[in-house]
């Protein structure tokens, strides 16, 4: 399965089925992410926030994780929550890099 520190790995250009996690791999990796849940191909987690601030502060600071890893989430902005969602469109589910997202946004607020 592979190193489970998400952290330290970077996303790479991934193309074709080949490189979707398989069910049970992704169930370990999930371990590693706690509150990520894979619904309808997507990796998904809310966030909740106390304001309006805190919420946009947190949707600008995973848009530059974004950026940076060249991986960009679905997201649904409201007022005290948002909703992430990951899939690797190029391979038809989810992969190594919305794990690897995935830890990176729970890192911005200490998960």
């Amino acid at each position: 399965m592979g190193d489970l520190d998400l952290l330290k790995q970077s996303c790479k250009p991934l193309k074709g089925p080949e490189n979707r996690l398989a069910e049970d791999d992704l169930e370990g990796y999930l371990q590693a992410i706690p509150g990520w849940r894979v619904i309808d191909g997507e990796l998904r987690k809310q966030f909740r926030f106390d304001n309006y601030y805190e919420t946009i502060a947190f949707v600008n600071a995973l848009a530059f994780v974004a950026h940076r890893c060249d991986h960009h989430p679905d997201l649904e902005v409201h007022y005290n929550r948002v909703l992430v969602r990951y899939s690797t469109h190029d391979v038809g589910g989810v992969s190594m890099n919305d794990l690897i997202c995935a830890a990176k946004a729970d890192a911005l607020i200490g998960v």
